[in-house]
């Protein structure tokens, strides 16, 4: 059965994150934006933890389901299923440098979460945060989870992120065997966060041997879905788990990212001087900011071709596939030229959902001629256009997201077709 799955959110009792990121919400939005399987993030907080086993039931072999699902107003939905995660921050030294790596920890059922806390919580407060901070060596935190289940996956999130993670230009390694030694074996994927996407990660020839998946890293409800995993398995932990470590494509069918550039760390940069520089210009400054004379953070672009060790463009012969594609109020705004915020996209985008079912049905699979015939010419072009990768882009940097464009500012300057839509 196709499926599309969202592993790495976060609930409410993260830090930064909505307060409408509990299970009633995080249902509702997976119906609507169509994600089938949803990591449940952030297991090791104790309250989140009581809030999941009060109110999920089991359903297919290691996933669960809401008891009481709420009834959605558009539509006939499926019901979401929810795969035990969370996302764990090792702050450590090693090698004399201090090392700062997000992991993200797939669990089968309760009983070995209720394991892997008892032994984090000997180490530091879970409490504090729903991403926990723990003073433990990747390597450690691996070698902890496994012991408590073999069946349980552990993943390098956001693999370039430069602040926290495996290859981040600030506080990372140079490879996976640096990072987690003699546990490097049983790490067979890793997480491409929205800076990167595949084509970068295949330029390094030592990461052919896992698998890349993508996630939203979802903060608020609608952010769900931004970057999902599409499976062709029959739905549940282990046949996800079999997938991932195989990385066959015959049952692991591609992933959706973002357009890299859009992320917040693809370029390098220095967001207090407005200072955004590719890695060649970077170069010319030796890392420095040609304003304030203080060091770039170097992005994901940058560590990418410190890392790489073949050409831009050469794909590897195992490789899943993937698609890139921008999220559907964004196309909205676009098109009709306000911000994907507005009450003007809101009621264009519910209107798309009520038609469709759902938002990956609306960029993966409507055909122009259907968009056309419910929706604005100008949305349905841009849907298509992003579809076929035709955007226009300005890279992200230094915590400062990128802009995407999917009109030209002469096309944005015409009169539309169907103004009295609205």
């Amino acid at each position: 059965m196709k499926f599309i799955a969202d592993f790495h959110i976060h609930s409410k009792y993260s830090r930064a994150t909505s307060k409408d990121m509990d299970l009633e919400h995080l249902d509702k939005w997976a119906k609507i934006k169509g994600v089938n399987v949803l990591g449940t993030g952030d297991f090791t907080h104790p309250e989140w933890l009581a809030h999941l086993k009060e109110n999920l039931e089991p359903a297919e072999s290691g996933l669960f389901k809401l008891k009481s699902p709420v009834p959605t107003s558009v539509g006939a939905r499926q019901e979401t299923r929810f795969i035990l995660t969370s996302e764990i921050s090792c702050i450590y030294s090693k090698n004399g440098k201090v090392r700062k790596v997000h992991i993200l920890v797939f669990a089968s059922d309760f009983k070995t979460v209720e394991k892997i806390n008892a032994h984090l919580g000997c180490i530091g407060n879970l409490k504090s945060d729903g991403r926990p901070i723990l003073g433990l060596d990747s390597k450690e935190l691996a070698k902890i989870v496994l012991e408590c289940s073999a069946d349980c996956l552990v993943v390098p999130a956001h693999l370039y992120t430069p602040w926290f993670s495996l290859f981040g230009s600030k506080s990372g390694f140079d490879s996976i065997e640096e990072c987690f030694e003699e546990y490097s074996k049983y790490i067979f994927a890793g997480e491409t966060g929205l800076s990167s996407d595949p084509p970068m990660s295949w330029r390094n020839s030592s990461l052919d041997k896992i698998t890349l998946i993508s996630n939203s890293d979802a903060h608020s409800p609608q952010k769900i879905g931004r970057e999902v995993n599409v499976f062709d398995t029959e739905i549940s932990y282990s046949a996800i788990a079999k997938a991932i470590k195989e990385k066959n494509p015959k049952e692991f069918l591609y992933t959706v990212e973002f357009f890299p550039q859009e992320g917040k760390y693809h370029y390098d940069g220095h967001r207090a001087c407005d200072i955004s520089l590719s890695p060649q210009e970077s170069k010319k400054y030796n890392n420095i900011c040609p304003v304030c004379g203080k060091p770039l953070t170097i992005g994901v672009l940058n560590r990418v071709e410190e890392l790489a060790d073949r050409e831009e463009g050469f794909k590897p012969e195992n490789a899943i596939p993937f698609k890139s594609l921008i999220p559907l109020p964004e196309i909205i705004g676009s098109a009709v030229g306000v911000g994907p915020a507005s009450k003007q996209v809101a009621k264009e985008y519910d209107n798309l959902i009520e038609k469709f079912g759902n938002e990956f049905n609306i960029l993966l699979e409507a055909s122009r001629g259907n968009l056309e015939g419910v929706t604005k010419q100008e949305i349905a072009e841009g849907i298509i256009r992003v579809r076929e990768g035709k955007v226009y882009v300005e890279p992200g940097y230094d915590g400062v997201y990128g802009k995407i464009n999917i009109f030209s500012q002469e096309e944005k300057k015409k009169p539309t077709k169907q103004d009295t839509l609205f």
